[in-house]
Formats: C-alpha cells, structure tokens, sequence
C-alpha cells in the first residue's frame, strides 16, 4: 500500500487498487493505493485510518468487467456484495451474517437485512450492484451466473465499503467498466487501463470538491 497526502476531515481519501489507475490524477486530496484483492483493500484503508483521523469520505474508484452487453461508462455503485463468500451457507452453520451485501446511501455503507433485495434506487429504477471477489473475471459459468445477479464485478470494492461501514466513514465507489469480463477480459484491462485511468482523472478532479 501507498499513502500519497496525509488524511485529513475536511476532504475526502481517494482509494484506487493499482497505481496505473491513479496515474493521470492531479489532486490535492490524499490517494491512497491499496494494491489488489479484498485482503489488501481492507488492511490498507484500516492502515490509513488508524491514527484515528477520519477524512470526509472513502471514494474508491477503479476499473471494473461489465457484465451485460454494450456495457460501458463510469458508474456509481449502489450495493455492493462479495460473490466469492457464502454468506448464506454460513450463516446456516454459525447464525452470523459476517459478509452480507452492503447498500451504499449518501450518509455510509449499510449493512441491509439478509431479506432485503439487493438494490433498488429510491425512484423504484434498478441501480448498479457490484460483484466483489479475490477472482479475475473473465468469462465461463462464473461470469454467466454473476450477470444475473449483478452488473458490474471487481476486485476491492466490498472491502473498501466494509471498512467504511466499520469505521463509520461515508463510502462512495466509482467503476469505469475497462472490460467485458469475458476471456478476452484481460488483454482488454491490459491496452485499455491508460485510457480508464484518463476517464478517472478527469471523474476525480471534476466530480469531488
């Protein structure tokens, strides 16, 4: 993990997996670089924030697979939920729910009731889920079986919102879809992840203040 800035209440800690993503940023705000996977997500933002200084918000932006055809765009997340944890399996042997979806809302992550849909939009329109899992993406039943349930998969998302859901800390995640998460996935991440990181930079830079 990388720590660029110093964390501070009044702006917000942008949170990105890899260091090509945040390649283009020109930022004050404090860009915190996890490296990949939930395991590392989690530990770094737990790492940064253990002074005990809280910035205004997490914004983890980054790339993402998209999981339905002609899906492209940057999206903002509304639930996010771990496709490599069974939850449910779980809690049917120790009555805990430890990894269930997270709903994101303008005040922090959620953690909803296991009976609860996974997301709907106050207006009643279907807003984007996002699949989280220790797995690249790229195509076969996994990639089948998670295009009906989400829309959209990656790596750290869920940790990011569950140390923010932890800490308290308001949580907002950001997706540029930089593959169809098919096999082609990535050769695609590979030659596109510059251009991604354009798009994120120019998101960061005109959408947070």
């Amino acid at each position: 993990m990388e720590l660029l800035g110093t964390v501070d209440s009044a702006h917000p800690l942008v949170v990105v997996a890899l260091e090509q993503e945040a390649r283009h940023f020109v930022t004050d705000f404090p860009v915190l670089v996890t490296g990949v996977g939930k395991v590392r997500a989690a530990l770094a933002v737990a790492h940064a924030l253990g002074g005990g200084v809280r910035p205004r918000e997490l914004v983890n932006v980054g790339t993402a697979g998209g999981l339905h055809e002609g899906m492209g765009g940057t999206h903002e997340i509304a639930a996010v939920f771990q496709h490599d944890f069974d939850n449910l399996g779980l809690h049917a042997v120790t009555g805990r729910h430890d990894g269930p979806p997270l709903t994101l809302s303008a005040a922090r992550a959620v953690r909803p009731e296991p009976s609860h849909a996974l997301l709907t939009e106050p207006g009643g329109s279907a807003a984007p889920v996002l699949a989280s899992g220790d797995r690249f993406v790229a195509g076969g039943p996994l990639r089948d079986h998670l295009a009906s349930i989400a829309d959209l998969v990656d790596m750290e998302g869920y940790a990011v919102a569950a140390a923010g859901a932890a800490l308290g800390v308001p949580t907002r995640l950001v997706k540029h879809v930089s593959d169809p998460a098919d096999d082609s996935a990535g050769t695609t991440w590979v030659e596109g992840v510059d251009a991604c990181a354009r798009v994120l930079a120019d998101w960061v830079g005109t959408r947070l203040g």
